[in-house]
């Protein structure tokens, strides 16, 4: 609710004040529930229109929710409708619940977050490596993927299945998406790199530390304290798992397989919950923020766990946060989740008690438009906007502006795309595939600022361009506060590369056009890692809904990588969401053949048996 301040100029105007605050209370609620009402019309049409089942939000502002509203069936055919108390997979959303509990666990005296993990497990070992302080890798640098472990993130399981321990799973054992032990790719607190593994090391030293499953720490410190009903870590082959459930769907609208999936990685993507309780985890961060009305988070508790911990990469992280989005020219914390036929999102501003939380029982394809554009129509309808003060702007160089013009490998949030810097009519502009795909904007303002320096429009950080004598582009620093903690220094190789010009290409381009630069870059650069290059475009484009170019790209990075199991398992994968079954199996065959490992083919095989069924 908006709040309209009043100046009350002598007593004698309290009660004619105090009439006019309940009129204008009435018509906002009037107005309020109009646009909300309007909006949820709009919702259920694309919905429709993408073949979403199940939708489900919360929105909050002042530090209190304002609107939940509830659509769609919990699973295909089925009239079971979905309503407030209805829990989805949360997936990744998991690891800043974790946070928060590993936050109240250290001011309880229970643990302590810069000490190594190591001296906390006990089941296993953190494997040898060739960085130095890998053995001493701690809580904080877990909690904020910078100890460079690997694992990024995990395939689901379902009843049936072969599930894996959390002993197996930090081995490599009986995972889809891994044959070998989790390790090390940079030395720890160097560098930034997502890896839900090492949530998994953060599960096993909790549950080694305190003798109990993560669910019923989870339970006991953060859940029935805030009184959250419909959120669990428990999984549903467990006893006590939640009864009102959404099931997962592909793109194709089809539950896949009991639509339950069971997640023995619970710390990086086990938990269910409902946008509601979501919103109550969001606010009691907010209030622990501004040190009133907090129940289970202390204010010191919030700020160790939402402060910048890295800018590198991701343009923001905490223990457990995301910190990069500036959304409407404000500071958010936020978390997304997102695996196979479910996912959402929620985000709180840092200030004002604002927020949204979002769950959605569909895939990729069919939950992210509607998921975006309900998202967005909330910050502009309740007009979350912070304007960027004037007197602090001022005329940016023309030699500055010639200097920046044209494309860079993405240096906002380090993702496989191209942004562009350009002017026009005298203000420069960025136009940036991640702003479009969050906001739908196809260009953000550059404030400038002076000292070559600019403030992008939604985004959070500063950006400073360092140019040569002669005005020559040279690189970038990224940094959040005034004192440039934690600035990230990004050198002009590392924009501006052969990789530039192969990601535009596939992403401006027909493949056809694309296949040519692609093969003179490979000439000139032989060393890049063309093969994991090509499947985040092809993945990319699936997301995108762009099937046709996701399957094209896919298809020729098979043939040009014919050796590599990986190539046709997602190849395979991508037919299986398409539809097209026979080529999907003609190509996990195919994968299956490439790889040694007897799990792996055992996999294939039970995948195989399904898809077969379908024919």
């Amino acid at each position: 609710m908006k709040t309209i301040k009043f100046i009350i100029v002598a007593l004698i105007i309290v009660v004619s004040d105090y009439t006019f605050k309940i009129n204008a209370q009435q018509n906002s609620n009037f107005q309020e529930s109009s646009e909300f009402d309007a909006l949820a019309v709009t919702i259920k049409e694309k919905m429709e229109k993408h073949k979403l089942y199940g939708l489900s939000v919360a929105v909050f502002e002042d530090y209190k929710v304002i609107w939940t509203q509830e659509w769609g069936i919990k699973a295909a055919n089925s009239d079971d409708k979905i309503d407030a108390n209805t829990s989805f997979s949360t997936a990744s959303t998991s690891k800043a619940v974790v946070a928060m509990l590993c936050g109240v666990l250290e001011e309880k005296g229970l643990i302590d977050l810069d000490s190594p993990i190591s001296k906390y497990l006990q089941r296993w070992k953190l494997p040898k490596s060739n960085f130095k302080k890998s053995g001493q890798i701690t809580w904080m640098q877990l909690l904020s993927h910078t100890a460079g472990t690997t694992q990024g993130g995990f395939a689901d399981f379902y009843e049936g299945d072969k599930i894996p321990t959390i002993v197996q799973s930090l081995k490599g054992e009986l995972l889809p998406r891994y044959d070998k032990e989790i390790g090390f790719i940079f030395e720890p607190g160097t560098d930034w790199e997502y890896s839900g593994g090492g949530y998994v090391i953060i599960q096993m030293a909790l549950e080694d530390h305190f003798k109990k499953p993560l669910a019923e720490l989870m339970q006991e410190h953060i859940l029935t304290p805030l009184g959250l009903e419909n959120t669990t870590m428990k999984q549903p082959n467990e006893d006590g798992f939640l009864t009102n459930v959404a099931k997962v769907h592909n793109s194709k609208g089809e539950i896949i397989k009991t639509g339950l999936p069971i997640t023995p990685q619970v710390a990086p993507s086990g938990m269910w919950s409902t946008p509601s309780d979501l919103s109550v985890i969001a606010i009691e961060m907010q209030n622990a923020l501004r040190n009133k009305n907090n129940k289970v988070v202390s204010n010191a508790v919030a700020k160790r766990i939402t402060d910048i911990v890295t800018l590198d990469k991701i343009g923001g992280w905490s223990a457990g946060w995301r910190r990069s989005f500036g959304i409407g020219n404000l500071d958010w914390f936020s978390h997304g989740g997102s695996n196979t036929g479910v996912g959402g999102e929620f985000m709180a501003t840092m200030n004002g008690g604002n927020g949204i939380a979002i769950l959605a029982n569909g895939d990729k394809p069919n939950r992210m438009p509607v998921m975006g554009f309900l998202r967005n129509e909330v910050i502009t309808m309740r007009g979350w906007k912070k304007p960027i003060q004037k007197s602090l702007l001022h005329k940016a160089p023309q030699e500055l502006i010639s200097a920046i013009q044209g494309p860079y490998l993405d240096f906002l949030f380090s993702a496989q795309v191209i942004d562009k810097i350009f002017e026009e009519n005298g203000e420069v502009y960025i136009n940036s595939p991640l702003f479009e795909f969050i906001l739908n904007k196809k260009k953000n303002k550059m404030f400038y600022l002076g000292n070559n320096t600019f403030k992008i429009e939604d985004y959070p950080n500063y950006v400073q361009f360092n140019l040569s004598a002669t005005n020559k582009f040279e690189g970038i620093v990224i940094y959040r506060d005034v004192d440039k903690k934690n600035k990230v220094i990004i050198k002009k190789e590392a924009v501006r590369n052969h990789k530039t010009e192969l990601i535009n290409a596939f992403m401006q381009n027909d493949i056809n056009d694309a296949i040519i630069t692609y093969k003179k870059v490979k000439k000139e650069a032989p060393s890049l890692n063309y093969e994991a290059m090509l499947n985040e475009f092809g993945y990319q484009f699936y997301i995108e809904n762009n099937m046709e170019k996701a399957i094209a790209v896919l298809e020729f990075n098979a043939k040009e990588h014919s050796s590599s199991y990986n190539t046709f398992d997602s190849l395979g994968e991508i037919y299986e969401l398409t539809g097209a079954i026979k080529k999907s199996i003609a190509n996990y065959k195919k994968a299956a053949a490439l790889n040694n490992s007897d799990d792996y083919k055992e996999r294939v095989a039970q995948k195989v048996l399904e898809l077969t069924r379908k024919l």
